[in-house]
């Protein structure tokens, strides 16, 4: 199996202010970043031991230069990252003002982006199906050719036939910029849904796919539509995840927050390392709740992806079970 995990969808350069607290208009000095969630997914994975790779488009330009090298730097495989020469790379600003504001401007997404030209004849449908871990976002669905592509990427995944040990997740991540309306989202939700066995999102993005309700109902219709396991993001409550047989919350790990941007992202990749280890769910949620406090932690995403060591001391530190050391992937 060449990728233990594998994403698909988002990639941009991040440019966020080295001053905190300060609106844009004020910043003096700015440092850039890898950014996209799928891709700091994938770089969240590949800190925790992970094969990983990505399928994306970047522009025929110094920063698409720019995210390949970093994905390599990051131990991430970059040879499904492909340019589109007639778009530039996407740059994405964020004002850092904790604790809770972390407003995003997005520059060269709009009408299209490069990773929204993903199209279904390129992809390596083979490198997908052999995945341990195939992982993609709601927002790579929000208009063609990527929806097409991402449709034919879990054609070949039937979640039923997905050996012991192998998973397809959604990332619920709804985006309302790049949508013409939640009614629209949802439709192309419940198209993916039928492949999906993990389904992961906060309670705004559970409504969109779901319909609104406590984050137990929300569960329970995610289940309902077929996936093995829902997780639902509770923000300062923790996180909820549920099964068939089984019910675990996960309480919050407390941090003191500088960007809250990447911890969506520490969490996902860190989840994906503890399922393919085989840990309990109620170890998987904990490990990822801290892997994504820790990075809440911190200014950058990609760059501040925690490694195991880090995770296991800040879990010990709160009086939580370490897991076991990773296993060998199915």
């Amino acid at each position: 199996m060449a990728h233990e995990v594998l994403t698909m969808g988002r990639i941009s350069v991040d440019v966020y202010p080295d001053d905190i607290g300060v609106p844009l208009e004020d910043v003096a000095g700015f440092t850039k970043y890898l950014g996209g969630s799928p891709s700091n997914v994938a770089v969240a994975a590949a800190r925790h031991g992970r094969r990983s790779g990505v399928i994306t488009r970047t522009g025929q330009d110094p920063f698409g230069e720019y995210l390949h090298r970093e994905l390599r730097k990051f131990g991430v495989d970059d040879r499904f990252v492909t340019s589109v020469p007639h778009l530039q790379t996407p740059v994405t600003f964020c004002a850092i003002m904790p604790p809770d504001a972390f407003p995003l401007y997005f520059y060269g997404r709009f009408p299209t982006a490069p990773d929204l030209q993903i199209d279904a004849g390129s992809l390596d449908l083979d490198a997908v199906r052999d995945a341990g871990i195939f992982w993609s976002t709601v927002t790579g669905l929000c208009q063609e050719p990527s929806r097409s592509a991402h449709l034919a990427a879990h054609r070949v995944r039937p979640r039923q036939e997905l050996p012991a040990g192998r998973f397809t997740v959604l990332d619920l991540d709804y985006r309302p910029m790049f949508w013409g309306g939640e009614a629209e989202a949802a439709a192309e939700v419940a198209r993916i849904l039928p492949y999906v066995n993990v389904a992961i999102g906060n309670e705004t993005e559970c409504a969109v796919a779901v319909g609104a309700g406590t984050p137990d109902e929300q569960a329970d219709r995610l289940l309902a539509a077929g996936v093995s396991i829902a997780v639902v993001k509770l923000g300062a409550d923790g996180v909820l995840a549920k099964t068939a047989a089984e019910r675990v919350v996960s309480a919050p790990v407390r941090v003191k927050t500088v960007n809250g941007l990447g911890a969506g992202d520490a969490f996902g990749g860190a989840f994906c390392h503890g399922l393919l280890s085989g840990w309990p769910l109620a170890a998987v949620l904990d490990y990822a709740n801290a892997a994504g406090a820790i990075v809440a932690s911190r200014l950058s995403c990609a760059d501040a992806m925690p490694t195991p060591d880090e995770v296991a001391a800040l879990l010990a530190g709160q009086g939580r079970t370490v897991p076991e050391p990773m296993e060998s992937a199915p």
